[in-house]
């Protein structure tokens, strides 16, 4: 009967201590996915905390070039007007004083220098203000793009329409005005330079929260691959992501190219 009892004493006490072992191996298990747990959450919470101020860092450093390369440009656009313009306005007096001293059976052999003189000055002085930043604010955005199709129409294409579908909305940031023609500008310039294209068209299509922006033009186009790193592309990249906007550009080789801009109206 002793025995008995002892031996469920025994048994009790060796459940008990299995309890407790099972208890404290729940607890240490528990601890260590919980700290585990705790972890990865705070490793992850670093990585994107990294990973958020990598790209400020490189916004930072693309709003610097950006702004560096909008000074150059109107800089230039100076040069162009004041000094360029002013040189290219006294040749022509003089060619025009020059012309009232001629006889009239040789004025006529100056007749296509004059004129090509001429719209040497108009372009200079229209090429002048689309790279000033302060004249695009001012002209307004579809009026800066209409005089830049304008220009290049004269200077290449056959046609360089603009059309604009839906009603038009104010940008919510003035400076997104001038992101964008600058993408569109660098743009229609490869086309001019590269795609041998005898028709552009620009259409802005106003979207209720998106404004959707496609130029394209009916050159030889090209692989995309092969411009994959081209300092154009990385521009055009660069810029739109700056202002949220999503950047596509499509092309086939004798298929032309296609640019797709898709900007949010409302951007913070």
């Amino acid at each position: 009967m002793v025995q008995t009892r002892e031996r469920l004493a025994s048994t009790a006490s060796e459940r008990y201590l299995l309890i407790y072992m099972i208890a404290v191996l729940v607890i240490v298990t528990a601890l260590v996915v919980i700290f585990f747990i705790v972890f990865l959450k705070r490793k992850n919470k670093l990585l994107q905390e990294k990973m958020e101020q990598q790209r400020a860092f490189e916004a930072e450093i693309a709003l610097a070039q950006t702004e560096t390369q909008e000074q150059t440009l109107k800089n230039i656009g100076w040069e162009l007007h004041d000094n360029i313009g002013q040189l290219l306005s006294f040749a022509n007096m003089q060619l025009s004083i020059l012309k009232m001293q001629m006889a009239e059976d040789i004025k006529e052999k100056f007749k296509d220098t004059s004129d090509a003189l001429k719209e040497g000055l108009a372009e200079v002085r229209a090429l002048s203000k689309t790279l000033n930043n302060e004249v695009v604010l001012n002209n307004g955005f579809e009026k800066s793009i209409t005089n830049e199709l304008n220009r290049l129409k004269k200077m290449k294409f056959e046609s360089a329409e603009l059309k604009i579908i839906g009603e038009k909305v104010d940008f919510s940031q003035r400076n997104h005005e001038i992101i964008l023609f600058r993408i569109l500008q660098e743009f229609l310039s490869n086309s001019v330079k590269y795609s041998e294209a005898k028709n552009i068209e620009v259409t802005l299509d106003y979207q209720p929260n998106l404004l959707l922006i496609k130029a394209k033009d009916d050159g030889k186009g090209f692989d995309v691959n092969d411009i994959e790193k081209g300092s154009g592309l990385i521009n055009m990249k660069s810029r739109s992501s700056l202002i949220n906007a999503e950047l596509d550009l499509t092309s086939q080789p004798n298929e032309g190219v296609m640019l797709l801009l898709r900007y949010p109206l409302f951007n913070s």
